[in-house]
Protein backbone atom coordinates (compact mmCIF):
# COMPACT_ATOMS: atom_id res chain seq x y z
CA UNK A 1 0.00 0.00 0.00
CA UNK A 2 1.40 3.46 -1.42
CA UNK A 3 0.60 6.80 0.38
CA UNK A 4 -3.11 7.81 0.02
CA UNK A 5 -4.94 11.57 0.51
CA UNK A 6 -7.44 11.14 3.46
CA UNK A 7 -11.14 11.00 1.92
CA UNK A 8 -12.64 14.39 2.44
CA UNK A 9 -9.33 16.01 1.80
CA UNK A 10 -8.29 14.31 -1.61
CA UNK A 11 -11.45 16.44 -3.35
CA UNK A 12 -10.65 19.67 -1.50
CA UNK A 13 -6.68 19.06 -3.05
CA UNK A 14 -8.48 18.19 -6.61
CA UNK A 15 -10.45 21.21 -6.76
CA UNK A 16 -7.45 23.98 -5.89
CA UNK A 17 -4.91 22.05 -8.31
CA UNK A 18 -8.03 22.78 -10.77
CA UNK A 19 -8.00 26.47 -9.92
CA UNK A 20 -4.13 26.55 -9.71
CA UNK A 21 -4.26 25.55 -13.36
CA UNK A 22 -1.90 27.84 -15.62
CA UNK A 23 -0.45 29.71 -12.67
CA UNK A 24 3.08 30.14 -12.70
CA UNK A 25 5.23 27.75 -10.54
CA UNK A 26 7.58 29.85 -8.39
CA UNK A 27 11.38 28.90 -9.07
CA UNK A 28 13.21 27.58 -6.96
CA UNK A 29 15.24 30.05 -5.24
CA UNK A 30 12.63 32.77 -6.19
CA UNK A 31 11.66 33.92 -2.51
CA UNK A 32 9.61 37.22 -3.98
CA UNK A 33 7.22 34.46 -6.33
CA UNK A 34 6.98 32.49 -3.62
CA UNK A 35 5.98 35.41 -1.21
CA UNK A 36 3.54 36.71 -3.87
CA UNK A 37 1.98 33.33 -4.19
CA UNK A 38 2.02 32.00 -0.77
CA UNK A 39 0.61 35.43 0.45
CA UNK A 40 -2.38 35.08 -2.18
CA UNK A 41 -2.38 31.29 -0.50
CA UNK A 42 -2.82 32.53 2.84
CA UNK A 43 -5.49 35.39 2.00
CA UNK A 44 -7.96 32.86 0.72
CA UNK A 45 -7.54 30.21 3.93
CA UNK A 46 -8.07 33.31 6.30
CA UNK A 47 -11.89 33.57 4.17
CA UNK A 48 -12.81 30.14 4.97
CA UNK A 49 -13.04 30.64 8.64
CA UNK A 50 -14.93 33.47 10.07
CA UNK A 51 -13.56 35.17 13.01
CA UNK A 52 -14.98 34.14 16.09
CA UNK A 53 -17.42 36.66 17.41
CA UNK A 54 -16.64 38.13 21.13
CA UNK A 55 -13.13 38.10 20.65
CA UNK A 56 -11.48 41.58 21.17
CA UNK A 57 -8.12 42.55 19.18
CA UNK A 58 -5.59 44.81 20.85
CA UNK A 59 -2.58 46.40 18.95
CA UNK A 60 0.91 46.79 21.11
CA UNK A 61 4.55 47.38 20.35
CA UNK A 62 7.61 46.25 21.87
CA UNK A 63 11.02 47.12 20.20
CA UNK A 64 13.33 44.65 18.81
CA UNK A 65 17.62 43.96 20.51
CA UNK A 66 18.51 46.38 17.18
CA UNK A 67 15.94 48.77 17.62
CA UNK A 68 12.94 47.58 14.91
CA UNK A 69 9.41 47.84 16.31
CA UNK A 70 7.46 44.67 16.70
CA UNK A 71 3.93 44.87 16.49
CA UNK A 72 2.18 42.76 18.61
CA UNK A 73 -1.74 41.63 18.44
CA UNK A 74 -3.65 40.77 21.92
CA UNK A 75 -6.70 38.54 21.35
CA UNK A 76 -8.79 38.18 24.46
CA UNK A 77 -12.37 37.08 25.50
CA UNK A 78 -15.09 38.33 27.07
CA UNK A 79 -14.87 35.33 29.75
CA UNK A 80 -13.14 35.11 33.21
CA UNK A 81 -9.28 35.39 32.50
CA UNK A 82 -7.83 32.04 33.81
CA UNK A 83 -3.88 33.46 33.99
CA UNK A 84 -3.01 31.37 31.15
CA UNK A 85 -2.15 33.01 27.45
CA UNK A 86 -0.28 31.83 24.55
CA UNK A 87 2.41 33.41 22.11
CA UNK A 88 2.09 32.76 18.86
CA UNK A 89 4.51 33.07 15.80
CA UNK A 90 2.41 32.80 12.54
CA UNK A 91 2.93 30.60 9.37
CA UNK A 92 4.49 31.06 5.98
CA UNK A 93 7.94 29.49 5.74
CA UNK A 94 9.73 32.51 7.19
CA UNK A 95 9.07 34.48 4.43
CA UNK A 96 5.54 35.25 3.73
CA UNK A 97 2.27 36.30 5.82
CA UNK A 98 1.23 38.61 8.49
CA UNK A 99 -1.09 38.94 11.83
CA UNK A 100 -4.17 39.84 9.72
CA UNK A 101 -4.89 36.72 8.09
CA UNK A 102 -4.24 34.62 11.34
CA UNK A 103 -6.87 36.81 12.91
CA UNK A 104 -9.42 34.17 11.89
CA UNK A 105 -7.66 31.02 13.62
CA UNK A 106 -6.19 32.71 16.84
CA UNK A 107 -9.71 33.80 17.47
CA UNK A 108 -11.04 30.53 17.53
CA UNK A 109 -8.24 29.62 19.66
CA UNK A 110 -9.26 31.80 22.53
CA UNK A 111 -13.08 31.57 21.63
CA UNK A 112 -12.48 27.57 22.17
CA UNK A 113 -10.22 27.70 25.10
CA UNK A 114 -10.52 31.07 26.90
CA UNK A 115 -6.60 31.39 26.64
CA UNK A 116 -5.90 34.35 24.98
CA UNK A 117 -2.95 34.64 22.26
CA UNK A 118 -0.44 37.74 21.35
CA UNK A 119 0.59 36.94 18.19
CA UNK A 120 4.24 38.23 17.32
CA UNK A 121 4.45 40.34 14.03
CA UNK A 122 8.03 38.97 13.22
CA UNK A 123 10.48 40.15 10.75
CA UNK A 124 10.27 38.17 7.62
CA UNK A 125 13.65 37.02 5.59
CA UNK A 126 15.30 37.96 3.51
CA UNK A 127 14.67 41.59 4.71
CA UNK A 128 16.18 39.90 8.28
CA UNK A 129 17.74 36.70 8.53
CA UNK A 130 19.19 33.78 10.74
CA UNK A 131 18.12 33.98 14.28
CA UNK A 132 16.52 37.58 14.20
CA UNK A 133 13.14 35.83 13.81
CA UNK A 134 13.22 33.65 16.97
CA UNK A 135 14.61 36.77 18.51
CA UNK A 136 11.74 38.81 18.09
CA UNK A 137 9.10 35.94 19.08
CA UNK A 138 11.21 36.47 22.22
CA UNK A 139 10.88 40.18 22.30
CA UNK A 140 6.87 39.38 22.24
CA UNK A 141 7.75 36.96 25.03
CA UNK A 142 9.96 38.90 27.07
CA UNK A 143 6.93 41.80 26.66
CA UNK A 144 3.96 39.56 27.52
CA UNK A 145 6.00 38.85 30.45
CA UNK A 146 6.47 42.54 31.93
CA UNK A 147 2.79 43.32 30.91
CA UNK A 148 1.43 40.16 32.42
CA UNK A 149 0.19 41.50 35.83
CA UNK A 150 -2.11 44.23 33.23
CA UNK A 151 -3.36 41.40 31.18
CA UNK A 152 -4.25 39.00 33.75
CA UNK A 153 -1.56 36.67 32.81
CA UNK A 154 0.40 34.51 35.46
CA UNK A 155 3.80 34.44 33.98
CA UNK A 156 3.76 30.66 35.37
CA UNK A 157 1.22 29.67 32.49
CA UNK A 158 2.66 31.10 29.29
CA UNK A 159 3.20 29.18 26.04
CA UNK A 160 4.70 29.95 22.98
CA UNK A 161 3.11 27.93 19.76
CA UNK A 162 3.54 28.76 15.72
CA UNK A 163 2.72 27.01 12.82
CA UNK A 164 4.92 26.07 9.44
CA UNK A 165 7.17 28.45 9.08
CA UNK A 166 6.28 30.30 12.64
CA UNK A 167 7.13 27.09 14.25
CA UNK A 168 10.68 28.02 14.19
CA UNK A 169 11.33 31.04 15.76
CA UNK A 170 8.18 29.87 17.97
CA UNK A 171 11.04 26.61 18.93
CA UNK A 172 13.90 29.03 19.27
CA UNK A 173 11.78 31.09 21.47
CA UNK A 174 11.55 27.97 23.57
CA UNK A 175 14.98 27.51 23.27
CA UNK A 176 16.06 31.46 24.31
CA UNK A 177 13.73 30.91 27.22
CA UNK A 178 15.63 27.76 28.52
CA UNK A 179 18.88 29.28 28.49
CA UNK A 180 17.86 32.78 29.74
CA UNK A 181 15.68 30.74 32.82
CA UNK A 182 12.54 31.68 31.90
CA UNK A 183 9.72 28.74 32.72
CA UNK A 184 7.34 28.64 29.98
CA UNK A 185 4.48 26.09 30.63
CA UNK A 186 4.43 24.39 26.95
CA UNK A 187 5.80 24.69 23.26
CA UNK A 188 3.09 23.98 20.65
CA UNK A 189 4.74 22.79 17.47
CA UNK A 190 2.01 22.49 14.90
CA UNK A 191 3.72 20.69 11.94
CA UNK A 192 7.07 22.85 12.21
CA UNK A 193 9.39 24.11 9.74
CA UNK A 194 12.87 23.17 11.66
CA UNK A 195 15.53 22.04 9.86
CA UNK A 196 17.23 23.89 7.27
CA UNK A 197 18.72 20.16 5.75
CA UNK A 198 15.74 18.59 4.39
CA UNK A 199 15.28 20.16 0.69
CA UNK A 200 16.17 16.76 -0.49
CA UNK A 201 13.04 15.20 -2.77
CA UNK A 202 10.83 12.29 -1.72
CA UNK A 203 9.30 10.45 -4.75
CA UNK A 204 6.78 8.77 -2.93
CA UNK A 205 5.02 11.64 -1.46
CA UNK A 206 5.74 14.31 -3.99
CA UNK A 207 2.09 13.90 -5.63
CA UNK A 208 0.64 15.47 -2.23
CA UNK A 209 2.67 18.09 -1.23
CA UNK A 210 1.24 21.45 -0.78
CA UNK A 211 4.76 23.23 0.31
CA UNK A 212 7.24 21.84 -1.76
CA UNK A 213 11.26 20.75 -1.28
CA UNK A 214 11.62 23.54 -3.93
CA UNK A 215 9.89 25.66 -2.05
CA UNK A 216 11.56 25.02 1.46
CA UNK A 217 14.99 25.18 -0.36
CA UNK A 218 13.87 29.04 -1.43
CA UNK A 219 12.75 29.73 2.21
CA UNK A 220 15.57 28.38 4.24
CA UNK A 221 17.73 30.01 1.64
CA UNK A 222 16.28 33.25 2.34
CA UNK A 223 16.62 32.91 6.26
CA UNK A 224 20.16 31.61 6.34
CA UNK A 225 21.65 32.63 2.58
CA UNK A 226 25.33 31.00 1.92
CA UNK A 227 25.01 29.29 6.13
CA UNK A 228 22.36 27.29 4.72
CA UNK A 229 23.63 23.30 5.45
CA UNK A 230 26.75 24.48 6.60
CA UNK A 231 27.44 23.63 10.58
CA UNK A 232 27.50 27.67 10.39
CA UNK A 233 23.90 27.53 11.45
CA UNK A 234 22.55 28.23 14.52
CA UNK A 235 19.71 26.32 16.47
CA UNK A 236 17.78 29.81 17.25
CA UNK A 237 17.42 30.11 13.33
CA UNK A 238 16.91 26.11 12.58
CA UNK A 239 15.97 24.28 15.81
CA UNK A 240 16.12 20.81 14.61
CA UNK A 241 20.28 22.22 15.09
CA UNK A 242 20.25 22.17 18.63
CA UNK A 243 22.54 19.79 20.91
CA UNK A 244 21.04 19.89 24.20
CA UNK A 245 17.16 19.52 24.06
CA UNK A 246 17.13 19.01 27.95
CA UNK A 247 15.56 21.47 30.19
CA UNK A 248 13.05 22.51 26.66
CA UNK A 249 9.10 23.37 27.79
CA UNK A 250 6.94 20.45 27.41
CA UNK A 251 5.94 19.88 23.89
CA UNK A 252 2.79 19.50 21.75
CA UNK A 253 3.47 18.80 18.09
CA UNK A 254 1.86 17.55 15.03
CA UNK A 255 2.07 16.94 11.69
CA UNK A 256 0.76 15.12 8.34
CA UNK A 257 1.95 11.80 7.13
CA UNK A 258 2.35 13.66 3.50
CA UNK A 259 4.20 16.60 4.60
CA UNK A 260 7.71 17.46 4.19
CA UNK A 261 8.16 18.55 8.09
CA UNK A 262 7.01 15.01 9.06
CA UNK A 263 10.16 13.24 9.32
CA UNK A 264 12.47 16.41 11.35
CA UNK A 265 9.14 16.38 13.37
CA UNK A 266 8.98 12.99 14.37
CA UNK A 267 13.03 13.34 15.30
CA UNK A 268 12.72 16.97 17.43
CA UNK A 269 9.59 14.79 19.27
CA UNK A 270 12.21 11.55 19.72
CA UNK A 271 15.37 13.85 21.20
CA UNK A 272 13.12 16.12 23.25
CA UNK A 273 11.72 12.86 24.57
CA UNK A 274 15.08 11.64 25.42
CA UNK A 275 16.56 14.20 26.66
CA UNK A 276 13.70 14.21 29.15
CA UNK A 277 11.13 16.49 28.47
CA UNK A 278 7.46 15.23 27.74
CA UNK A 279 5.90 15.14 24.25
CA UNK A 280 2.76 14.70 22.56
CA UNK A 281 3.27 13.74 19.53
CA UNK A 282 0.34 13.35 16.68
CA UNK A 283 1.18 12.53 13.16
CA UNK A 284 -1.99 12.34 10.69
CA UNK A 285 -2.88 9.89 8.17
CA UNK A 286 -3.49 11.34 4.66
CA UNK A 287 -2.81 14.66 5.64
CA UNK A 288 -0.88 16.84 3.52
CA UNK A 289 0.37 20.05 4.44
CA UNK A 290 -2.33 22.82 6.28
CA UNK A 291 -4.91 20.37 5.66
CA UNK A 292 -6.58 21.45 8.16
CA UNK A 293 -6.78 24.98 7.25
CA UNK A 294 -8.47 24.00 3.27
CA UNK A 295 -10.32 21.61 4.40
CA UNK A 296 -11.55 22.75 7.65
CA UNK A 297 -15.16 20.14 7.84
CA UNK A 298 -12.83 17.39 7.38
CA UNK A 299 -13.11 14.84 10.41
CA UNK A 300 -9.26 14.76 9.71
CA UNK A 301 -9.36 18.82 10.63
CA UNK A 302 -11.72 18.83 13.03
CA UNK A 303 -10.18 16.42 15.43
CA UNK A 304 -6.83 18.23 15.02
CA UNK A 305 -8.13 21.24 16.09
CA UNK A 306 -9.53 19.90 18.78
CA UNK A 307 -6.63 17.93 19.91
CA UNK A 308 -4.69 21.63 19.94
CA UNK A 309 -7.43 23.36 21.72
CA UNK A 310 -6.86 20.97 24.31
CA UNK A 311 -3.27 21.62 24.18
CA UNK A 312 -3.70 25.14 24.56
CA UNK A 313 -6.37 25.24 27.39
CA UNK A 314 -4.08 23.11 29.15
CA UNK A 315 -1.92 25.94 29.79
Amino acid sequence: MGYELDAEVAPVMAAMAERAAGAPVPARGDWKALRESGNAGLAYLATLMRPAPGVRTTTFFTTAPDGAPIELRWYASGRPASGGAVVYAHGGGMILGDLDVYDPVLSWYVAQTGRPFLSVGYRLAPEVTGSTLATDVFAGLTWLIGHAAELGVDTARIGVMGDSGGGSPAAGAAIMARDQGIRLARQILIYPMLDDRNVGPDSAREPFLTWTYDNNFTAWSAVLGADLGTDAVSPLAAPARLADLSGLAPAYIDVGDLDIFRDEDICYGQRLARAGVPVELHVHPGAPHGWERFAPDSALARRAMADRARAVASI
